[in-house]
């Protein structure tokens, strides 16, 4: 497989003559089978957007393209157990590379809390801190739990919406939808989390 390379910029960028979206399905089906040629094509078809989401997550466009990187490799590799029945490819690729971005942030905060371990370890810690640590991680237990009894159609889209910080206009370019059935799968998909989550209507 070829190299990724990014622009001298350092922001990748798709070349001129690349595929369709209706047609990214197709060139990941034939990158499961090894074709390099098709792989090439896909990545100048989606380097930019799949850079875009990582510095968009990350804020560090040194670490956003290493991101890319990633990205691009485990969707090389993992190109075969693509199911177009469960979403759009593009859908499928920025989901790879928002989760990849959202590991390489909460690398980057557990080497910052290690760095910062033996410090705290040896001040005294005010109950309330405690009680205030255990109820966030009670929370984000939570809300991970709410968001694996989401549709796969709807954890998209919130995913992008609250955690790349796009736009339902943008959400809706993504994952190749009207707006309208952009904003309805993140609204539906939030009313979801809201009762799985136990939190009452005003």
């Amino acid at each position: 497989m070829e190299s990724i390379r990014p622009t001298p910029s350092g922001v990748p960028s798709p070349e001129a003559g690349a595929p369709e979206a209706a047609d990214l399905g197709q060139l990941l089906k034939l990158s499961g089978r090894g074709d390099e040629s098709a792989f090439a094509r896909l990545y100048d078809a989606m380097a930019a957007r799949v850079f875009g989401l990582a510095v968009r997550v990350v804020r560090d466009p040194a670490q956003a393209e290493e991101v890319a990187q990633e990205s691009f490799l485990e969707i090389w590799r993992s190109s075969g157990r693509y199911d177009p029945a469960r979403g759009s490819a593009v859908a499928w690729i920025l989901t790879i590379v928002h989760r990849r971005s959202v590991d390489r942030v909460r690398s980057a905060e557990a080497s910052s809390r290690r760095d910062t371990t033996y410090h705290d370890t040896n001040q005294p810690v005010a109950h309330d801190a405690t009680a205030e640590a255990a109820q966030a991680s009670l929370e984000a237990r939570r809300v991970r739990g709410a968001l694996a009894s989401l549709t796969d159609t709807q954890r998209q889209a919130i995913e992008l919406a609250y955690f790349g910080g796009y736009t339902h206009t943008e959400v809706a370019s993504m994952l190749e939808l009207p707006v309208g059935t952009a904003k309805t799968r993140i609204r539906d998909g939030l009313i979801r989390l809201r009762d799985a989550m136990g939190v009452g209507t005003k």
